[in-house]
């Protein structure tokens, strides 16, 4: 399969002291390959370091120590090689939502006729036809993270982070931005990284998840999804998929607890 595989190698990171508290260990030596067409979720209680492992994927934060490449190139900073989905929404508002698609390829200085015509292709996909001229404040939360998701995937990144993005939503809403995004992932296979705090969610769309322990985080266990592509809704109803959220379950209750805990 064509792509960049990801290295993680010894990362982590300690946020420095502030004036109410020393510093703070939250992501220990961590060390992970993704490679190309993967589709790996991350899940974890809350605190543990997962949105800031994906936040350093993506350049937006530096690790304290340890490297990161896509194949050989090192992850120094934001690139278009990586697309990022975050659970707030965050379109541009003074931008409609084709403009919006098309921002990152504008500022690439692609042509504008190649704009348009990439954003119609993913205004498609996403089902946003007719929407093309609304403002974000006129939408969803679901068309909105629609248009957040067109607007990551028309860069072609090599690989794609998606930070809890589906939870805001409600339930319902939830689960068709699952089967949106899953029937997109598996036609074009992009390397995907998925943060979640939801279980079925995570064995649902992924081929591989990770669980994180308690803050100072680490990948403390990692769980095959053996579930075969294409999967569907009914996957869900099926013992196999029981068996996997139970064991999930297990892993994340100590880890929930420990947190808890303090």
């Amino acid at each position: 399969m064509s792509g960049k595989t990801l290295r993680i190698a010894g990362v982590t990171r300690t946020f420095p002291a502030t004036r109410q508290a020393g510093p703070t260990l939250a992501l220990q030596p961590t060390d992970l390959t993704v490679a190309p067409g993967e589709f790996v979720a991350i899940l974890g209680p809350s605190g543990c370091g997962k949105s800031t492992l994906l936040r350093i994927v993506a350049g937006l934060d530096r690790p304290t120590a340890g490297a990161l490449s896509l194949d050989a190139a090192p992850i120094a900073g934001p690139g278009p090689d990586r697309g990022m989905v975050f659970q707030s929404y965050t379109l541009f508002p003074w931008l409609t939502v084709e403009q919006n698609i098309r921002f990152g390829l504008r500022e690439r200085g692609v042509a504008e006729a190649e704009q348009r015509a990439t954003a119609a292709r993913f205004i498609a996909r996403t089902g946003l036809r007719g929407f093309e001229n609304h403002w974000p404040r006129q939408l969803s939360g679901g068309m909105q993270q629609r248009c957040a998701l067109a607007r990551a995937l028309a860069n072609d990144p090599e690989i794609l982070l998606l930070d809890e993005p589906f939870g805001a939503l409600d339930h319902q809403t939830r689960e068709l931005m699952q089967e949106l995004l899953l029937e997109i992932w598996e036609a074009d296979r992009k390397t995907v990284l998925f943060v979640t705090h939801d279980i079925d969610e995570a064995v649902f769309l992924a081929s591989r998840v990770l669980v994180m322990s308690a803050r100072p985080g680490r990948i403390k266990a990692e769980v095959a999804v053996p579930l075969p592509y294409p999967r569907d809704w009914t996957v869900k109803t099926t013992p196999d998929f029981a068996a996997l959220k139970a064991r999930l379950m297990g892993e994340i209750r100590e880890e929930v607890r420990k947190a808890a805990a303090g």
